[in-house]
């Protein structure tokens, strides 16, 4: 689920490096949002992050 219909955009793993440079880990979690779309003249429920949502506000 966690993951963008459109561009396939997903969880990534990094770590959080504070000035002490001890090091601990933590995620990046894409900004996903479910959003009703028309797809061939149907109403259609999709996860998209908020980067293709403003993309096909455009188009």
């Amino acid at each position: 689920m966690a993951k963008c219909a459109h561009c396939g955009k997903r969880t990534r793993f990094g770590r959080s490096v504070p000035k002490s440079m001890h090091a601990t880990r933590r995620t990046f979690k894409a900004n996903l949002q479910k959003v009703t779309l028309w797809e061939q003249g149907r109403r259609i429920q999709k996860v998209l992050c908020a980067k293709c949502i403003k993309t096909l506000a455009k188009v």
